[in-house]
């Protein structure tokens, strides 16, 4: 069976919004990440904490199936976030950022690892990103995540490793300042000319955009009533996207690139529900298939049935 590597953040985080607060709980993009992911295929963790790391945490991870091998504990304290939503839920406010452990992290690979199928690099930084990716032996598939902070500072080094990533992921703000485009498709086609052949912009609670070759699909977010706690949306959507890929076996179908957008929609809607991971730690591949068939119907339409009302 194809397994995945995600090399990434584990942290411990401090959010606060309109629907409430959560303190010192768990985050870091490789832990939404997984959590997706491991409904379809096996997935390990290559990321560093410190020694004042929860054990329940480390626990809840592996009881889901999740291999912590390639976590590891270092003398100090863990990556801490401290941040805030406002009324806009795709807008962050970070209030502090405490690196600790996370800012000497050096990951290096073990033999099994580096002969991992898939490869997620989340959000760190893009010269450590390609570090990792030179220790791997021939993934079938390498995807990425970025973030503001390394478009701007590190453009070039970012730019270089798109040139060896087969999927990228990254917000619609984020893909329109890498490129300076004005708007999401154009900076998608900028992107895919760097090296990616799929390219997944993601627009919070307007959906996600797919490009795949020279075709755009377009869709929307699962309609939700209350967000608690948008933090991790965009790893936890991710990680419902390669996960499914990893379990079909084939990344460059167009069907099968659709039907990952809707995996990693419906698990990205799961996360939202809650603070931290608790929606994900519970869920069910029963529920998520249950919110699948929910989200398709309300995405089907029969175009005769519509010109035939339109008369």
């Amino acid at each position: 069976m194809n397994s995945i590597l995600v090399v990434g953040s584990v942290a411990l985080d401090s959010v606060k919004t309109l629907e409430g607060e959560s303190r010192e709980a768990l985050g870091g993009s490789a832990v939404y990440f997984s959590l997706a992911a491991r409904h379809f295929a096996p997935v390990g963790i290559v990321g560093v904490v410190g020694e004042d790391f929860p054990g329940q945490h480390r626990d809840m991870l592996a009881g889901r199936g999740i291999d912590l091998g390639g976590l590891k504990a270092m003398p100090g304290k863990t990556f801490r976030w401290v941040g805030r939503f406002g009324r806009d839920l795709s807008d962050a406010k970070t209030l502090a950022t405490h690196l600790n452990v996370f800012k000497d992290f050096r990951p290096t690979l073990s033999e099994s690892q580096s002969r991992a199928s898939v490869l997620f690099l989340a959000n760190i930084d893009p010269e450590l990103q390609a570090e990792v990716l030179a220790q791997m032996r021939a993934p079938a598939v390498v995807a990425c995540d970025t973030m503001s902070y390394w478009i701007a500072q590190k453009p070039e080094a970012l730019r270089e490793l798109l040139s060896r990533v087969q999927i990228f992921f990254a917000n619609e703000e984020e893909a329109k300042r890498l490129t300076r485009q004005a708007n999401a498709l154009r900076a998608a086609n900028a992107i895919s000319e760097w090296g990616p052949g799929v390219v997944v912009i993601k627009k919070g609670e307007h959906g996600a955009v797919l490009k795949v070759g020279r075709r755009f699909y377009v869709f929307p977010a699962y309609p939700l009533e209350s967000v608690k706690d948008p933090t991790g949306a965009g790893d936890t959507f991710a990680g419902g996207f390669i996960g499914y890929l990893t379990a079909a076996g084939d990344f460059a179908d167009v069907g099968h690139l659709k039907r990952a957008l809707l995996y990693g929609t419906v698990l990205a809607s799961f996360n939202v529900e809650d603070f931290s991971t608790r929606s994900l730690e519970g869920l069910t591949r029963e529920a998520i298939e249950e919110r699948l068939d929910d989200f398709m119907e309300r995405l089907s339409v029969d175009r005769d049935g519509i010109l035939l009302a339109s008369r």
